[in-house]
């Protein structure tokens, strides 16, 4: 027994069988809305606040800033809050409500602006002029590290050593970075496949950054293919995940679902792992599965 900050993390997979043929080719979702604040995002989350209040870099009286699209930020105020620290979180006014309520449940402050590249931009400017402390996310290793110790070791070993292909949606790149890492310490012939949305369109918690905001934190060097997912993809996908294999998760488990997909047709065998990056419940009143 323990707080709810030791359920975080060993989540399971779960195997996709009803869409493929192939029985060489096996596709497992690591079911990241398992976590206690629902994604895959609690890992980063804990770690980034834990390892700044042991360096000392936070104390209970810092204020935290962070920018986020919303998973982050939810985790954040769940760990935020447990540990009794002030946050205040920017995010895109086009985030779906229930983001924006779960994050005030948690106790934080919650500021929405027009896009993602100016939720940073404001929160860079608060930390710089008005003493905020930003974990930012973005450059921050602290995030790819939680994957390094947790995430990497869990899909290693649960695997048992067997996977071949590894997928994720990238955002921050944090999950796919530390990921990278530790699979390709283990076995170096893992493909690791990176998604991001086609140029025309809109996929929350995936990103196709402008050079200016490209993470800190990604080493294209990491990635050994990037696929584009377009929204009508990763939207369809989302919804036959849910109606087909019980899989209730968001548009961007769509996306990296479509990734894996594409991966199943093109190997003649293989162990795919896709994360399943959060659940889909955060999305009703978005037209996700309307």
């Amino acid at each position: 027994m323990g707080n709810i900050i030791d359920t975080i993390g060993n989540t399971p997979l779960v195997e996709i069988t009803q869409f493929h043929t192939n029985p060489k080719v096996r596709i497992f979702a690591k079911m990241e809305g398992n976590n206690p604040a629902g994604s895959v995002k609690d890992r980063a989350a804990l770690n980034m606040i834990r390892s700044a209040m042991e360096r000392g870099d936070i104390t209970k009286d810092s204020k935290l800033i962070e920018a986020t699209s919303g998973n982050t930020g939810i985790a954040l105020a769940m760990i935020a809050g447990i540990y009794g620290l002030s946050l205040e979180l920017v995010m895109p006014a086009s985030s779906t409500r229930e983001r924006t309520l779960t994050m005030e449940a948690y106790g934080a402050k919650v500021t929405l602006l027009e896009s993602m590249e100016i939720c940073r931009d404001y929160a860079e400017e608060k930390a710089a002029k008005e003493g905020y402390f930003i974990l930012n996310q973005f450059s921050n290793p602290d995030n790819y590290e939680a994957h390094i110790k947790t995430t990497g070791p869990e899909i290693w070993r649960d695997t048992e050593g067997k996977i071949t292909h590894f997928v994720s949606a990238m955002g921050t790149t944090g999950t796919i970075m530390g990921n990278s890492i530790y699979l390709k310490e283990k076995n170096a012939a893992i493909q690791i496949v990176g998604c991001q949305p086609t140029p025309e369109s809109s996929i929350p918690g995936i990103r196709r950054w402008p050079e200016a905001y490209l993470p800190k934190i990604f080493d294209p060097s990491r990635v050994d293919h990037v696929i584009d997912i377009s929204q009508q993809e990763a939207t369809e996908l989302a919804r036959e995940l849910v109606k087909r294999e019980g899989v209730f998760a968001g548009m961007s488990t769509g996306g990296a679902f479509a990734g894996a997909l594409k991966i199943a047709n093109e190997i003649e065998e293989g162990l795919i792992v896709f994360i399943a990056c959060d659940r889909g419940d955060r999305y009703l009143s978005s037209d996700l599965f309307g």
